[in-house]
């Protein structure tokens, strides 16, 4: 932070999608100044040519150099890709794929050295950014490798819905080989560690989904259920963590049934993104739980179709934006508190005087 002054870095994403137009129409509110101090890693000619395509002539950029120069009363725009570079609306390119790679390397780089307090990174063509440099699905792969963090957890949010995946950009056919009691053990960890210091919930519930239909039928449509997920939500239950299932998924959204937990643990993509997508439409966030950074995207692709058309909602980039700057501020507390927890107070039950260790109880929480 400088002077106080939440500092978000956004990345510019595929130059030749909707990430331009998404962050520039968010940031038409210059309220966005009055909590936090945006950051583009981009391109300040890439940039004036999305402005003009649609017409948003009014939200000005200030040019730095570095993130050392930020103004943090002014959004501010940092130059990390060639000055020649051709935007092709609606295009796969190499060209638009390693003006990506560069904003997010930059990007990074200063989110390590402490030099931003948090990023939003816009969508990227997962086929333009492959190189000999990007070789990974995505986001949530690549920063975790940049952290050295072994096993990081997707997370998608919006209005207090918090739906989390075991096994995420996979194919389908390698699903049910990389479901194990394991890794639906670490997922929960992380899930639960998240919720606690950067979403404030106090006793997160955690609702884990099965992954055959109808819960394999006790075993007659697959017996991962029994074999699996019962016994990781037991371990889970001896580490203090309360998660609770396995829950049927093709009924669990349907009957409002998510609504009584903090989070739900899917166990593959489609099965918990697609009904996440079908409710919240474009107010998804992506969150990337288990870093020990902040990242946060909005939840959409570059949407090639309607690139340069001026239809593209920034709605999901804001609550990206919104939540990137919420975590940061629950980090901060969750830290104070951890640094000075709750002293013992006495209290009497029945006449009979107990000595509770408030902060003992805290620790049970982080098992």
């Amino acid at each position: 932070m400088k002077n106080n002054q939440i500092i978000v870095g956004i990345t510019q994403g595929d130059i030749n999608g909707i990430g331009y137009e998404v962050i520039i129409k968010a940031l038409s509110d210059t309220r966005i100044l009055e909590l936090c101090t945006p950051v583009i890693y981009g391109s300040p000619k890439v940039a004036a040519y999305h402005k003009k395509v649609i017409e948003a002539e009014t939200v000005n950029f200030s040019h730095v150099r570095s993130a050392d120069e930020i103004d943090i009363d002014r959004y501010n725009i940092i130059n990390c890709c060639d000055d020649n570079v051709r935007v092709e609306l609606g295009k796969v390119s190499d060209v638009a794929g390693e003006a990506a790679y560069l904003a997010l390397e930059q990007a990074v780089e200063d989110l390590r050295a402490g030099k931003i307090d948090a990023l939003v990174t816009a969508p990227v063509s997962k086929e333009a950014i492959q190189s000999n440099k990007f070789t990974f699905p995505g986001h949530t792969e690549y920063l975790a490798d940049k952290f050295g963090v072994k096993d990081p957890l997707m997370l998608l949010i919006a209005d207090g819905l918090r739906v989390g995946v075991v096994v995420g950009h996979t194919a389908l056919k390698d699903v049910a080989s990389k479901i194990t009691k394991e890794r639906i053990v670490s997922k929960l960890k992380i899930l639960h560690r998240s919720l606690i210091s950067d979403f404030a919930c106090t006793n997160p519930r955690i609702a884990v989904l099965g992954l055959n239909p109808h819960n394999g039928d006790n075993g007659l449509l697959g017996d991962e259920e029994i074999r699996i997920i019962k016994p990781a939500l037991h371990e889970a239950e001896s580490m203090g963590i309360t998660a609770l299932g396995p829950y049927p998924a093709d009924g669990f959204f349907g009957s409002g049934n998510f609504q009584k937990f903090d989070a739900i643990l899917a166990m593959y993509h489609d099965q918990g993104l697609t009904p996440f997508k079908a409710l919240t439409f474009d107010r998804g966030v992506n969150y990337t739980a288990g870093l020990p950074v902040i990242r946060t995207s909005p939840d959409h692709g570059t949407a090639f179709d309607i690139a340069g058309e001026n239809q593209a909602s920034p709605q999901s980039f804001l609550e990206a934006l919104y939540l990137a700057i919420d975590v940061c501020r629950n980090r901060k507390i969750y830290k104070e508190i951890s640094k000075n927890p709750l002293p013992k107070y006495e209290i009497n039950l029945n006449g009979e005087s107990d000595d509770i260790d408030l902060s003992a109880l805290e620790e049970q929480q982080q098992y």
